[in-house]
């Protein structure tokens, strides 16, 4: 089985699921058990790659990406991942998985709301914004497919479901357009996305996501 859910912020307590061995949780984003770079720190990425099902987390805007670009990088059904530890992985930028038979488009990253606060305490990552080839990578792997996966998982969403849900409206990202043209150009079933941090459903495709847990397969 395959289960989706929002940011986890380093919530340790999240992952205390019941899902089988062999399951898949991903994750939308500020994963957040990659932040200080502790032995204990450490020690808790261990205990979740040694989990009996995987855990996969597109990265958020609250990830330390200096070290989440030094782990390995490495195949994973179909696509690249960095591997945190075992069953652990990070789903990469504009990569397509395929996972139980079905088709995953990731893609991380978006802009901080509190930016402003994590620049003053040396805590912010330019590279939490997605870069203009990295969106043209992506654009790349859709087309090497058709135009076609049965889901895709980000941080962002598109910048009409801000719209609609009123959130950062004057926020206007590269990546937003980007996601909007997924929208008018693709075909797939859902489309997942924590960076709202509520649970929502917005028909037809749409989910945001955050401690609810949604099984799509």
């Amino acid at each position: 089985m395959i289960y989706v859910t929002g940011d986890m912020h380093g919530d340790v307590s999240r992952l205390n699921a019941k899902l089988k061995k062999d399951d898949t949780l991903i994750i939308c984003g500020d994963f957040g058990f990659i932040w200080t770079g502790k032995r204990s720190e450490n020690t808790i990425l261990k205990k979740i790659g040694n989990l009996k099902f995987n855990v996969a987390f597109v990265d958020g805007c609250h990830e330390n990406f200096d070290l989440l670009e030094g782990y390995p990088v490495d195949e994973w059904n179909g696509g690249k991942v960095r591997v945190i530890s075992k069953k652990l992985v990070h789903l990469m930028r504009g990569e397509i998985y395929t996972i139980e038979e079905k088709t995953f488009f990731t893609f991380g990253g978006g802009s901080s709301n509190d930016y402003d606060m994590r620049i003053d305490a040396n805590t912010w990552y330019k590279r939490e914004q997605p870069t203009s080839s990295e969106i043209k990578y992506g654009s790349d792997k859709l087309l090497e497919h058709n135009n076609k996966v049965d889901y895709i998982i980000t941080h962002e969403p598109p910048q009409t479901l801000k719209n609609c849900l009123n959130i950062d409206t004057n926020q206007q990202l590269e990546i937003n357009a980007f996601f909007d043209n997924i929208i008018k150009t693709c075909t797939f079933k859902n489309w997942f996305f924590g960076k709202t941090h509520i649970n929502k459903r917005i028909p037809p495709h749409f989910y945001s996501l955050f401690d609810e847990m949604v099984k799509i397969t």
